[in-house]
């Protein structure tokens, strides 16, 4: 957030606590002629992954989501942790643990992998071009 004023952006916070409150917020950004859009990772917002991508498609903003769910529902794009990595290490924590080793002797772990995820025909609908540098490092949906 710091450095948003440096870079000449304005950013403004739009709350929302309950499933209800989504569309308002979102409504409330359209209002205070927002350009875009930055979805948090809150299960409220990724849980069903198609809610807020719906929503978000009637205000016609585009959008960057933290998990790739929401791009497969339709989101513009997501850039976050590469949840199948995530998984298969989970799997190989487990995996010490049922062969006895303490939970508590075990390194925490931050995401190794992550992706970015862009969703051409959303970007389409919304007259967006993807620049090419995008196109050649993320992973595109059509």
């Amino acid at each position: 957030m710091q450095a948003a004023p440096q870079l000449g952006v304005r950013l403004q916070v739009h709350e929302a606590q309950t499933p209800d409150e989504i569309e308002p917020a979102l409504r409330a950004a359209v209002s205070d002629r927002a350009e875009a859009l930055v979805v948090v990772g809150e299960a409220l917002f990724n849980n069903p992954p198609a809610r807020v991508p719906e929503l978000v498609a009637r205000v016609r903003l585009p959008a960057i989501y933290l998990l790739r769910a929401n791009v497969e529902a339709g989101g513009l794009m997501s850039s976050g942790p590469d949840l199948v990595d995530m998984s298969g290490r989970l799997a190989a924590y487990i995996d010490r643990i049922l062969k006895g080793a303490n939970p508590g002797d075990l390194a925490i772990q931050q995401p190794m992998k992550f992706q970015v995820v862009i969703n051409r025909k959303t970007a389409k609908s919304l007259g967006l071009t993807i620049p090419q540098s995008l196109l050649l490092t993320a992973e595109i949906i059509d």
